[in-house]
């Protein structure tokens, strides 16, 4: 069962009643976050439990929202391959360095952990249809698993999106529409289609519960690794759900008494051409300002304004972590060598991450010795285009 007692406003702290249906706060606009009996968890549900259960992320099912099992949805998300990059260890003077590969979910990324959890939930609360804009990866997912709940779904991109991304909502009975413009513009015109054809909005933090489902990744890397966590986090963000939900995750199984007080360093991982948390970062603000003329191939992180920044940020500051910007050749070098060294066909949002990790080790801010986490977030197979592009060959 589900212990979810209730949502909580990140940012005022007002509290909401989660038989209801929620978007964002109506005090401030900042998002809710779902609230368990921790306490009482404490008490009834033990990590020992967890190898007998299903391989899923369903296995966490306690501090999951979704009340009864009748209204869960899954095409067997979670518990994602973490791999032993050697190769690159090895290349890169390394001892512990891995991959958590996420490409291997349904729908190819790790956008099907969060719609798998908020298509179940809003279909529990009695959401007949669902609307998203989206880059891509969040798009399928969520027309997946509309499919598999019976629920309209309707998705927004930007028109430049890869024609694969497309046709795969389109193959999963979505309506599908093309907007000039980035993820932004994409989310007015989601937000008009939602108030005509009274679609409920999945858009990135505005309702509470695919951070729930993105959270599990925290769960999965505190159980891969036997209960103790990694020195250092490298995660691509964009709208930065995953790295706030990882963080949720840190904080819960601290009061689980599953772990204990030590936290990885979480580092943020944006391109060039779009790089507002970076840019907020160094100049030690608590929120980040809109970015102007976002520019990327890597479409996952053409986020100009995510309405978490502020979590992330928090995030970020809390764990003594960084913000790094790579150029596109950078991440696409990155891209092409964890597929030639590593065997991952990574997408090039995970590519970035490879970057970064290459400009801290230069820098000294990560040193050889430490565990350190590469998340990649999505399939390759889903960016056709960026596998052929050239780019310089990664440094030593």
């Amino acid at each position: 069962m589900s212990f979810l007692v209730g949502l909580e406003c990140a940012n005022c702290g007002t509290g909401y009643r989660p038989a209801e249906i929620h978007g964002l706060c109506t005090h401030c606009a900042k998002p809710l976050l779902a609230r368990y009996d921790m306490a009482k968890l404490r008490r009834a549900w033990h990590r020992e439990t967890l190898p007998a259960r299903t391989t899923t992320l369903w296995r966490f099912r306690e501090v999951l929202p979704v009340q009864h099992d009748d209204n869960i949805f899954t095409l067997g998300e979670g518990g994602t391959p973490l791999l032993r990059a050697r190769q690159l260890s090895d290349r890169l003077g390394m001892t512990e360095l891995f991959i958590k590969d996420e490409g291997l979910n349904p729908t190819g990324s790790f956008k099907a952990r969060g719609l798998c959890v908020a298509v179940s939930r809003a279909k529990e609360l009695g959401v007949e249809g669902v609307v998203i804009p989206s880059a891509g990866n969040a798009a399928g997912a969520m027309c997946a698993y509309a499919a598999r709940a019976s629920m309209p779904a309707h998705v927004v991109m930007p028109h430049d999106v890869p024609s694969s991304l497309r046709l795969e909502c389109l193959a999963f009975g979505a309506e599908v529409t093309l907007v000039e413009g980035t993820i932004a513009d994409c989310g007015r015109k989601s937000r008009e289609i939602a108030d005509r054809d009274h679609l409920f909005d999945l858009s990135t933090l505005k309702e509470p519960y695919r951070l729930e489902g993105k959270k599990t990744m925290g769960y999965d890397l505190a159980q891969d690794f036997d209960w103790e966590l990694p020195d250092v986090i490298v995660y691509p963000t964009g709208g930065g759900t995953g790295l706030v939900g990882m963080w949720k995750a840190f904080d819960e199984l601290e009061a689980l008494g599953w772990i204990g007080a030590k936290r990885p360093r979480m580092v943020v991982v944006q391109a060039q051409g779009c790089a507002p948390m970076v840019r907020a970062f160094r100049e030690g603000k608590a929120f980040a300002s809109f970015w102007d003329g976002a520019a990327t191939v890597a479409s996952g992180l053409r986020v100009p304004g995510a309405v978490g920044d502020f979590l992330i940020l928090r995030a970020v500051y809390n764990s003594n972590g960084t913000a790094v910007s790579v150029s596109d050749d950078a991440l696409l070098a990155g891209q092409q060598a964890l597929a030639k060294e590593e065997g991952v066909l990574a997408c090039p949002e995970g590519g970035a991450t490879l970057a970064a990790l290459q400009a801290l080790l230069t820098e000294g801010w990560v040193r050889p010795h430490e565990r350190v986490v590469l998340f990649n977030t999505g399939s390759g197979i889903n960016y056709p285009e960026t596998l052929g592009r050239t780019a310089p060959p990664p440094s030593a």
